[in-house]
């Protein structure tokens, strides 16, 4: 079965996000995405909550890792990895504990910028492809397919929402033996995806739902 899903979502536990979890249920029902993967910044709080209000979705535990230069989705963690450490370092750490580790924005400049050799040697699961927030949209998801060509492996796309108007806005399509989030995880690694989407506006920000929550 074909399953639309957002890889890359944040919520108000990342200290940058403004989405609730409400938020976010809400927004994935509303765009009829089959699920999404909550993936805070270096911590697990909020997965126990979204996990209980996702009722009829497909939710994936996950982390954004803060690796040295890099960022890493981490699907299915079970502890936290320490950020700050090189990129081969953390993904033996997402290894270690069974979690499955996705380069996020890998031309994500200036949020993250790996070097090439880093990324080569570490033992990497997927490439993020398609992330909104990465600009100009089409060129960076150019060179993010083609550097998970070169390194034959799968590619995922996801929204990078921080705030609740952008959930879903980039996506990625599993074709998965069940909703189960096992074999859909199964399914990403094996590289039964594709990706679509679109970018963040700029304006986008300051919205009066944004401007409203920062004062």
């Amino acid at each position: 079965m074909e399953l639309k899903l957002d890889l890359h979502v944040h919520s108000v536990y990342s200290p940058d996000s403004f989405n609730s979890i409400d938020e976010i249920n809400n927004r994935i029902r509303e765009q009829v995405f089959d699920g999404y993967a909550l993936a805070d910044h270096d911590t697990l709080k909020g997965l126990d909550e979204a996990h209980k209000k996702s009722s009829g979705l497909v939710f994936i535990p996950a982390m954004e890792v803060s690796a040295r230069r890099a960022h890493v989705v981490t699907l299915d963690p079970i502890e936290i990895v320490p950020p700050g450490l090189s990129l081969p370092e953390t993904v033996d750490l997402i290894h270690d504990q069974g979690a499955t580790a996705i380069l996020a924005h890998p031309y994500g400049f200036p949020r993250s910028w790996p070097q090439m050799r880093q990324v080569e040697s570490a033992n990497l699961d997927a490439i993020e492809v398609a992330n909104s927030a990465q600009v100009p949209y089409g060129v960076i998801c150019s060179l993010n397919q083609k550097l998970a060509d070169r390194l034959g492996l799968p590619a995922t796309g996801g929204s990078d929402s921080h705030i609740p108007e952008t959930v879903g806005r980039s996506y990625t399509i599993v074709e998965s033996e069940s909703t189960d989030y096992l074999d859909v995880i199964k399914a990403i690694r094996l590289g039964h995806t594709r990706v679509g989407g679109s970018h963040t506006r700029f304006g986008e920000w300051f919205t009066k739902n944004v401007m409203k929550r920062l004062r």
